[in-house]
C-alpha cells in the first residue's frame, strides 16, 4: 500500500485542473483505489472570513451558516467574522462623541446597536435557554463598551487604548451570535476572542502581529477543536499585547486577522467572503464593462489593495506571503461563482496588464527651491521624517539634481508630515528670506495604478497608457516606473480621476474577457448551490 500523501502534496502532485476548488480530494479518497487509505487522509484546513455585509442581519448569517456548513463536511474550517456592516462606524462615533462630551448620543448608538443584535438572536436562536446567554453575553459587552465612553466623557480625551476598546466590540458581538446560529444548525461551534490568540506590539489602531507567539497560541488553542470537529467562530480586527490589552489591527483589518490566523495554522487556504465576486478590473463604481480577475498574485493583488482596492485590506497578503498559502475572494451571495485566486505566482501566460485602480485620498507633497540647493541627503532625511509619522509614501519622484522631490501620501496624515518635514529642515531654512515656500502640499491629485505581471519587459505599456490620458486631456502631474515589475503609477488631477480610468481600462481592454487570456474554468465547491434570493439582505459598510 502506498503512503498516503498530505493535502499539500497531493495538490502540489497534480494539475489545478484536476484540483477544481479542493473538493477533488474528497472525490478522490471515494474511489475504490483510494479506498484503503480514506481514513488515514487529513481533510484541508480551510480559513473562511466573512465581511461586515455577509453578517449585516439574520438573513445574511442563516446564508453564512450554510456556506460554513457545506464546507465542514471535507474541510476543518476556522472562521473569522467582522462585526455587523456599519457597526464599527458606530462605535467610532460614540467614543469621538463621548470625548466631547455628548452624552444622549453615544445611548442612542448604544440603544440602536443593542436592538439590532437582538432582532438577530431572535430570529436565529429558537431555543429560549440560549438566546438568554447570547443576550446576556452581549448586554455584558454594551455595557463596558459605555463604560468605557462614559470614563472618555469625563476625561474629555479618547485615549488610542480606549478607541481601541469601544471599536472592537462589534467583532465581539458578532462572533458568538454566528457561532450560536451554526449549533442551531447542529454545527459544533466555540467563539473565540483573537485576544486569546493574536499576540501584536501596542501600537493601538494599527498594531502588527508577533507572529511567534501567535502561532504558538493558535496552535494550542485552535487545533484541539479542530481536531475534534468543532469550528472555532473567531473575532477579526483585535489582537491584544503580551500583557493582555486589546489592540486593533486598523480598518477593514478582519481580513488581516483571517490570513494570520491561516499562516499560524499553516492552512491550505484562506477564502474572503465579501459581497463582490472578486478584485475586479477596475472599480465598477466608475468604470462599466469591467470584470473579475480569475487568478493573480500576491505582488498584483498587493499592489491593487494598496491603491485602492477596497476589497482587499493592503496589510492582509502579508502574512501568507511567507507561506505560500491561496487567497481566495468569493461572494457570499452568490457562492456558485468561483472569485479570484491569489498565489505565489498568478496565472501563468496572463496579458500584462490586469487592472487599473485609483486612490484619491492623498496629497502630493513637494520639497524644494533655492533653499534646498546644496543640503545633504534631501531624501534620505524625508523618508527617515514621515517614517516618524508612519505615513505611508504611495509615491515619490526626485530631480536629478536630488535637491527637489515630490511625494505623495494619504491625506490623512498630511497635517503631521508637513509639520514634520518643517522641524527637519528647519536649520537649513532658518536664514531664507524669501517668500516662496519650500514644502508644499497639494490635496488636488490622485493616483492611477495599472497593474500586471512583468511590466518592466512590455513594450509600450507606459506610452499606451499615457497616450490614452492624453486624448482625454487628462495632464500627468507625476510619473513612478520600474520599482516594481508589477506597476507603474500615474499622479493625475483629483477632477480627472473618473476620466483617466475609463481611458486606460478601455485602451487595454480590459473589460474585453474575449480579447485577454483566463484562468480555466474553477469548478465550485459541489456544494455550494446557489440559495433562495430572499436570503441575501445587502447592508451599507
Amino acid at each position: 500500500m502506498k503512503t498516503p500523501m498530505n493535502t499539500r502534496s497531493l495538490r502540489a502532485g497534480l494539475p489545478s485542473r484536476h484540483f477544481p476548488q479542493h473538493h477533488t480530494v474528497q472525490a478522490s479518497v471515494q474511489a475504490p483505489v483510494q479506498a484503503e487509505v480514506h481514513h488515514h487522509v487529513k481533510k484541508p484546513v480551510r480559513v473562511m472570513k466573512f465581511g461586515g455585509t455577509s453578517v449585516g442581519d439574520a438573513s445574511c448569517i442563516a446564508r453564512v451558516v450554510e456556506i460554513i456548513r457545506a464546507a465542514s463536511r471535507e474541510s476543518q474550517v476556522v472562521v473569522v467574522v467582522s462585526a455587523m456592516s456599519g457597526v464599527t462606524n458606530q462605535l467610532v462615533a460614540a467614543a469621538t462623541q463621548s470625548e466631547q462630551g455628548q452624552h444622549a448620543s453615544v445611548t442612542t448608538i448604544f440603544s440602536s446597536i443593542r436592538e439590532r443584535h437582538e432582532k438577530a438572536i431572535g430570529a436565529l436562536i429558537h431555543s429560549a435557554a440560549e438566546r438568554g446567554r447570547i443576550d446576556s453575553k452581549m448586554k455584558r459587552l454594551l455595557e463596558d463598551g459605555e463604560r468605557f465612553c462614559q470614563g472618555t466623557s469625563m476625561l474629555r480625551e479618547l485615549t488610542l487604548r480606549s478607541r481601541d476598546a469601544i471599536s472592537g466590540l462589534g467583532e465581539r458581538l458578532s462572533a458568538p451570535l454566528v457561532a450560536a446560529a451554526l449549533a442551531e444548525r447542529g454545527v459544533a461551534s466555540e467563539a473565540i476572542e483573537a485576544t486569546e490568540l493574536v499576540v501584536t506590539d501596542s501600537c493601538h489602531g494599527g498594531a502588527e502581529p508577533l507572529m511567534d507567539q501567535t502561532g504558538e497560541r493558535c496552535e494550542a488553542r485552535l487545533r484541539p477543536l479542530l481536531d475534534q470537529n468543532i469550528i472555532p467562530v473567531v473575532t477579526g480586527f483585535i489582537g491584544a499585547t503580551e500583557e493582555g490589552v486589546l489592540t486593533t489591527l486598523g480598518r477593514g483589518g478582519s481580513d488581516y486577522s483571517a490570513t494570520i490566523v491561516g499562516a499560524a495554522l499553516q492552512a491550505d487556504e484562506v477564502i474572503i467572503w465579501t459581497d463582490v465576486d472578486g478584485l475586479q478590473t477596475s472599480d465598477p463604481r466608475l468604470v462599466d464593462g469591467g470584470c473579475t480577475i480569475p487568478e493573480l498574485s500576491y505582488r498584483e493583488a498587493s499592489e491593487l489593495a494598496y491603491f485602492g482596492a477596497k476589497v482587499l485590506h493592503p496589510k492582509t497578503l502579508r502574512a501568507v506571503m511567507q507561506c505560500g498559502i491561496p487567497l481566495w475572494i468569493r461572494n457570499t451571495f452568490t457562492p456558485e461563482r468561483p472569485g479570484t485566486r491569489i498565489t505565489p505566482a498568478g496565472q501563468p501566460g496572463a496579458g500584462a496588464v490586469k487592472a487599473v485602480t485609483a486612490i484619491h485620498d492623498v496629497v502630493l507633497i513637494n520639497i524644494g527651491g533655492p533653499g534646498m540647493v546644496g543640503v545633504q541627503d534631501v531624501l534620505g532625511r524625508t523618508l527617515r521624517t514621515t517614517a516618524t509619522v508612519r505615513a505611508d509614501v504611495l509615491l515619490i519622484s526626485q530631480s536629478s539634481s536630488q535637491n527637489d522631490l515630490c511625494l505623495v501620501i494619504p491625506s490623512a496624515l498630511a497635517k503631521s508630515t508637513v509639520e514634520a518635514l518643517h522641524h527637519e529642515f528647519a536649520h537649513e531654512l532658518a536664514h531664507e528670506h524669501e517668500k516662496e515656500e519650500h514644502i508644499t502640499v497639494d490635496p488636488t491629485v490622485a493616483i492611477i495604478a495599472v497593474v500586471g505581471q512583468h511590466m518592466r519587459g512590455v513594450a509600450g505599456a507606459v506610452g499606451r497608457a499615457c497616450s490614452a490620458l492624453d486624448r482625454e486631456n487628462v495632464s500627468i502631474v507625476a510619473i513612478a516606473q520600474g520599482s516594481t515589475e508589477c506597476t507603474f503609477s500615474l499622479v493625475v488631477p483629483k477632477g480627472d480621476m473618473k476620466a483617466a480610468l475609463v481611458s486606460i481600462h478601455r485602451e487595454f481592454q480590459l473589460g474585453d474577457t474575449a480579447s485577454r487570456s483566463v484562468a480555466e474554468p474553477v469548478t465550485p465547491y459541489p456544494c455550494y448551490q446557489t440559495l433562495p434570493d430572499n436570503t441575501h439582505t445587502e447592508q451599507g459598510k
